[in-house]
């Protein structure tokens, strides 16, 4: 690994939409490391919530205080998109068992496919290991009056309003 490389971490996801859990990984990131890069995966065989350059969008939005994290998309392997970066490691946030168990599967395809590409691992904080995108959107959906108020303990609140608007 270059120095470089070392100093540049590459967080990947759907972040579909972004919560307060993958916000927390992501700033605990851009302690560690010098740079950070969110890159926002595309799968087309997916039904996003949220268009590609929306969550772009709101990602950007969300992290903007933070000045050494950047956000993209890319498609295809994330290994290849981390290498395409200029970067050696591959981000990523754990927040139960189930977490660690599939991370780990993940974790060793990643390991054949590109053997120089590590995975780093940080824990989920307490306050956000129960929040998950499918979560949200339930509560969105179901939580009747105050909705937005519910919402500001699971995401950021530059999301929230759009995702209330995308969920009428």
């Amino acid at each position: 690994m270059t120095e470089s490389s070392k100093n540049h971490a590459v967080y990947v996801g759907s972040f579909d939409p972004l919560t307060l859990g993958h916000l927390d990984i992501i700033a605990r990131g851009a302690r560690i490391f010098e740079k950070l890069t969110i890159g926002i995966g595309i799968n087309p065989d997916k039904n996003a919530l949220f268009s590609t350059e929306q969550r772009i969008e709101l990602c950007r939005a969300a992290v903007s205080k933070i000045p050494n994290v950047s956000v993209t998309s890319f498609e295809g392997l994330a290994v290849e998109f981390v290498r395409r970066c200029g970067s050696n490691v591959l981000l990523r946030g754990v927040r139960s068992l189930t977490d660690i168990d599939s991370e780990f599967t993940m974790s060793l395809a990643n390991r054949v496919l590109d053997s120089s590409i590590e995975s780093v691992f940080l824990m989920s904080s307490e306050r956000y290991n129960h929040i998950s995108s499918s979560l949200i959107k339930q509560i969105a959906q179901m939580a009747g009056g105050n909705v937005p108020e519910r919402l500001k303990d699971f995401l950021p609140e530059v999301i929230i309003a759009p995702l209330l608007e995308r969920l009428k």
